[in-house]
């Protein structure tokens, strides 16, 4: 009886110190994470206002006070959207074919293996290669097109991989069930696949979405600085949220210093945001609401 409270009593004492290990390894992460918040949010309320979020900066000097961030804003919403549209399908289809028909053949092994090396491609290289055969090659202008292609060759990876990973943890019973019922492949896919892995896929798109939404560098390539409003992104300059906030700390003054910090403000706004409506779209979608 006293060997078997020992071993209860050492059994006990062993969870609790692994338990205290799993906190303490929560508030080592968490601690950075509150503290560049609180740094952004405490630095970037001085200029959060309605001036900032509706006006630009055209015809403000450079140590003038006023100016704001419209045209960045709209500059980052477009070229988010228009990566996204060139991003999720393409990396939806590809997730589809890895799951439901490539069966570890080459050609499904091959994608594998350039989605992995996607995945650790630098932003700075998409820049280039946008810049160096959209741009120089072809002649195109510096746009928010540009940016946006450059941002969803960063996009297409993490959907993917996220796509297919929610599409494998569908049940095959469900598969199985339809193809009983004589439903062709493909429409099982879309009536019973997909809507099951819908709130997964949703989320993994948000990560993308995140994951982009801050790059600085394929913008510095292809986008251009502009102080203007551009709500065209197929032509000239725009500016973006990520160039904005560089541009602004890059001047030594502090009314610039305090338009950086409330544009990363306004960035990471925008992207909880977008996670929110993200999630509100899932759980509206979601089959156990729907039933």
């Amino acid at each position: 009886m006293t060997t078997i409270q020992h071993i209860s009593t050492g059994r006990r004492l062993k969870d609790r110190i692994v338990q205290g290990l799993v906190y303490l390894a929560f508030a080592l992460a968490v601690v950075p994470l509150v503290s560049v918040l609180w740094l952004v949010i405490s630095n970037g309320l001085a200029r959060f206002d309605m001036t900032f979020l509706t006006h630009s900066m055209r015809g403000i000097g450079a140590r003038d006070v006023g100016g704001g961030a419209y045209h960045a804003i709209i500059g980052t919403l477009e070229q988010v959207l228009l990566s996204s549209l060139i991003s999720v399908p393409v990396g939806l289809l590809t997730a589809i074919y890895l799951v439901e028909y490539g069966s570890g053949d080459r050609l499904s092994r091959a994608i594998s293996f350039f989605v992995d090396v996607m995945t650790g491609i630098p932003s700075v290289v998409a820049g280039l290669f946008v810049l160096a055969f959209w741009i120089l090659f072809l002649g195109m202008p510096y746009s928010g097109f540009a940016g946006a292609m450059a941002l969803s060759i960063l996009m297409m990876p993490t959907v993917v991989r996220s796509a297919e990973e929610m599409l494998r943890l569908v049940p095959d019973d469900l598969r199985e069930a339809s193809y009983a019922l004589g439903v062709a492949k493909w429409r099982t896919i879309l009536k019973v696949v997909l809507p099951t892995a819908f709130t997964g896929i949703v989320t993994g798109v948000m990560l993308a979405v995140a994951r982009v939404a801050g790059e600085t560098a394929p913008l510095l390539l292809t986008v251009f600085f502009t102080d203007s409003i551009n709500n065209d992104p197929f032509s000239g300059p725009q500016m973006g949220l990520p160039l904005y906030v560089f541009d602004q700390a890059a001047r030594p003054n502090d009314t610039a210093i305090d338009r950086a910090w409330t544009g990363a403000l306004t960035l990471i706004l925008i992207v909880m945001l977008l996670n929110l409506v993200a999630r509100l779209i899932a759980w509206w979608r979601s089959p156990a609401r729907r039933r």
